[in-house]
This record gives structure tokens, sequence and C-alpha cells, in this order.
């Protein structure tokens, strides 16, 4: 199929040719037609499927198709994304796409002036990009107005839920209109996530373009088995050996990528952290020179990674496992996208042992593992813990009670009886 076979019009044809597109990926291909048709949706892809212009296309075709509002333009279209990278790249996607509609979009986030987003929005918007808190601020001030929107977006809905958006997510619905087209995007579903969908939407139709919690084919995995304090040494060799130009590693805490960076940057690494207590000016910095090629290797935490969208990126290491297995995913889906291969390596140490089995058993196989790592072979085998048996029951000693008590002794004094009291007083 081609995209002139999707309905779309020719200002948004001629928008997707100047990107080099002609024939839409899965998710594009399925959900762009029940868009334009008006149903509620909740889709499922992983990353780098084209998820974002999945609904930024068919929602640019929609509002276009209505006549024009008067200046300065309603909001008529919300997204909601978990990040601010991410905020920006949507942001991004829709201006690129809409470049030859007279439509109007615009993007919010925390970490920059609001002032300055206030002034933009009294301009006028059609689309309005935002993640929640900074949407609440803006709401709370009564500088936005919801009120007209008729498409309604949450985009990577399993990370909201991760973050806690959940209450805040709420509080906006409470402002849209009761009649409105909700869409509903997540790389992964949970029950959670099912749960949010059958309260947001109504006769959804379901997409789902990879199996639930598959991981990309195109992906090679492999598990080193190395001590915790060996791992920087590895991923060390592993980029200079390789002659690795451009890497995505990823960790745990914003500390640990700080620290990690530094110890790269003494082994002669290109390096630049990436998490949420860095400024937006030092985060747009690091992921524009991880992009250009200025950036040999990327250290981000899973929140700030969700803003990286990079079409050929070769390599993904895991110097930490994540917590939940799902994330696992979500990582390594980073590489091998757009029809190129990537390579997903994971550092575990015996302590992450139990995090490697629940991402297998996830994954319903085993990652093969690589032993040549130079340093000592660990076990990555859980140990399960042995049963306590209790303790056989002792006879009691006949000088204790039920309870294994001793008696209080017969020769401390004891308080008289009534009786007792009754003849003293005589």
């Amino acid at each position: 199929m081609q995209f002139n076979q999707l309905n779309l019009s020719p200002p948004l044809l001629k928008a997707i040719t100047e990107q080099g597109y002609d024939k839409p990926t899965p998710v594009q291909e399925q959900a762009i037609p029940l868009i334009l048709q008006g149903r509620d949706m909740l889709a499922g892809a992983q990353t780098g499927t084209g998820k974002t212009a999945g609904f930024a296309l068919p929602l640019l075709q929609l509002l276009y198709d209505q006549p024009l509002p008067k200046k300065p333009h309603p909001i008529r279209a919300l997204i909601l994304t978990p990040t601010r990278e991410l905020a920006k790249q949507v942001y991004e996607s829709f201006r690129t796409y809409g470049k030859h509609l007279p439509l109007y979009s615009e993007v919010v986030f925390g970490g920059v002036s609001i002032n300055t987003q206030i002034k933009r929005l009294q301009q006028g918007s059609d689309i309005l990009v935002a993640t929640p808190g900074r949407l609440l601020d803006l709401l709370y001030q009564k500088q936005v107005n919801l009120s007209q929107v008729q498409f309604f977006v949450l985009d990577e809905a399993d990370r909201m839920l991760d973050m806690g958006f959940i209450n805040d997510i709420r509080k906006v619905i409470k402002q849209l209109p009761g009649q409105r087209q909700n869409l509903l995007f997540s790389a992964t579903y949970s029950k959670e996530i099912r749960t949010l969908a059958a309260q947001l939407l109504d006769d959804p139709v379901e997409v789902a373009v990879a199996r639930e919690n598959a991981a990309a084919e195109l992906v090679s995995q492999s598990v080193y088995a190395i001590k915790k304090e060996n791992k920087r040494e590895l991923i060390s060799w592993l980029i200079g050996d390789g002659n690795w130009q451009q890497i995505l590693v990823f960790v745990r805490t914003k500390h640990g990528a700080d620290r990690l960076c530094r110890q790269l940057i003494k082994d002669g690494i290109r390096c630049a952290a990436l998490h949420g207590n860095k400024s937006q000016g030092a985060r747009t910095k690091a992921l524009e020179g991880f992009k250009a090629g200025k950036v040999t290797a990327l250290i981000a935490t899973d929140i700030a990674a969700r803003g990286i969208d990079i079409d050929q990126l070769p390599h993904v290491v895991n110097y930490d496992l994540p917590a939940v297995a799902e994330d696992y995913i979500h990582r390594i889906g980073r590489t091998g996208r757009a029809g190129s291969e990537g390579e997903a390596i994971s550092l575990v140490s015996p302590e992450e042992a139990h995090l490697l089995a629940a991402i297998e058993k996830l994954l319903k196989k085993q990652i093969p593992r690589n032993t040549d790592t130079g340093f000592e072979v660990v076990s990555l085998k859980v140990e399960k813990k042995a049963k306590t048996q209790p303790k056989p029951n002792q006879s009691r000693k006949k000088n204790t009670d039920y309870r294994g008590h001793k008696p209080k002794s017969d020769s401390r004094k004891r308080r008289p009886g009534s009786s007792e009291r009754k003849q003293t007083r005589k």
C-alpha cells in the first residue's frame, strides 16, 4: 500500500514525499483509516514503528477537513506525552507533516519559562502537545482552554502510568468535552493500561502490530555475566574494540548516569549523560550531539530516553537491568528500527539474576550468554530460598506454664484477699 491510497489530502502527501516516505508502516496502514472514520483506538506497537505519524497524519487531515476557525484558533486536538523530549518530538512531527496546511501547533512542557508559552498560546493553536504537569499549571492559571477539544491522544500511555501521571490524566480529562475522539497509544500492554482504556475509550478498535511484549526481531540480544565492579571496564573495552560510533547506554539512576559518564570520559570516550536532573538546555545539547555523531555514548535513564528517536541506532547496552521486565523491551526497541539491524547487550551481575529471569520469562526464551568477557565468569542462576523447617515441639518442663514461662515464686509476698483484709480490720 502507498500513502496516496489512505485518503490523505495533497498537502499532506506532499509533506510525506518531502520526507522521503512512500509506503506506510504496518501501524500507520492500520491506524490511519480507522482514525479517519472517527473510531476510538487502543494501539500497541513497538518503538520505531511510526506510531507518531500513525495519529498525526489522520488528525491533521480531520482538522483540515473542517471549516477554518477564526483567529486565534481554539485548541481542537490535545496530545499528552510523559516527557519533555517526547513532547518536542511529537510537536516537530505535527509541524513537519502539517507544513503545507493552514493549521497551528504548539508544545508546552516544564523546565522552561511558562510566560513564553502563555504568550504563544494566546496567538492560537489548533494542536497542543503537552506534558501533564505543565498543562495543569496552565489550566490552574486559566491560560489554556480545552472546551473545544475534539481529539484527545495519550501517547506512551504505559510510561504515563509508570511515572505516576494517572491522577493528572484524570484531572485533564475532566476539562475536556464529553464528545470527542480518543486515541491511546502504548508500547506495552498491562492490566492498568486496559483498565484506563476501558474508562477512556468508547467502543474502541484495537490495533496491535507486534505481538504483546515481544522484542524486535531485527535486534540481536546477548548477556554478559560479570561482576558489578567490572562492568565499566567491559563496556569501555566493547566500545573501543568494536569501534562503536553510537551507543545508547541505560542505567537505573541519575547519579549512576553521571558517574559512568565521568568514567568513560577518562577512558577517552566522548560521552554525555541524559536524565531528569539535567536542565532542558543540557538535555537538548546532549541529544543533538548524539544524533549528530559528536557524542559516542549517551548514558540515559529510562524516563529521559523516551524522547530519543534515531532511525539507525546500532547499539544499546543495558548497563543496569530495568526493575520492570517490560522496560527491557522498550529499551532494546531503540535499535533495530526502520528495517535496520541492531545489537542489544546486557551486562548482568549476580545481584541482577532475578531481574534477568523475569525478562526471559516475559520473552519466553533464554537470551544467549557470552562468556568471553576477559573477566571472571560468574553464575546468573537464581538461588531458591530454602524453606525453613518448623522446630520440633519440645516437651515442656514441669516447672513451666503452657507458654513455657516459669511460674512466679510462692515465696513472694502475696496481696491479702478480701476475706483476709476483713479479718485484719477486725
